[in-house]
C-alpha cells in the first residue's frame, strides 16, 4: 500500500490508470526524461509529471539527475504483487486453452 495524494493506494490501483500504464510500458524499454515521455504520449508535460509523481511515490519509478533533466526508469519489483495476484487467472486461462486444444484434437480424430 502506498500513501499518494492523501489516499492509500495499492500497486494495482496505481497501475490501473491507463496513462500510468503507458508510461511504464515506455520505461520498460529504457530510461527516459519527461520530455521524451511527453513526445510519446498525448499528454501535457504537467500531466506526465503528475503521473510520474504517483508512480515514484508508489516505488514503480525512480529519477536521477542528468545535467538539467531528470531521467526516469522503471523499478519492476513492486509489480511482483500484481504478478502474484494474476497467477490464478493465468492458470485458469491455461487450463481453458488446454481443454480447447483437447477438444479440437478430438474433433480432428472424428
Amino acid at each position: 500500500m502506498y500513501f499518494i495524494l492523501g489516499l492509500v493506494l495499492s500497486t494495482l490501483e496505481v497501475v490501473a490508470e491507463p496513462n500510468r500504464r503507458a508510461i511504464l510500458e515506455l520505461l520498460v524499454r529504457r530510461e527516459m526524461p519527461v520530455n521524451d515521455l511527453v513526445d510519446h504520449l498525448a499528454l501535457s508535460q504537467p500531466a506526465v509529471s503528475k503521473h510520474l509523481r504517483v508512480l515514484r511515490d508508489a516505488g514503480l519509478v525512480v529519477a536521477r539527475r542528468d545535467a538539467q533533466r531528470r531521467m526516469y526508469r522503471l523499478v519492476p519489483e513492486p509489480l511482483v504483487e500484481i504478478d502474484e495476484w494474476l497467477a490464478p487467472f493465468r492458470d485458469a486461462w491455461s487450463r481453458r486453452l488446454d481443454d480447447l486444444e483437447s477438444h479440437l484434437d478430438t474433433m480432428e480424430d472424428t
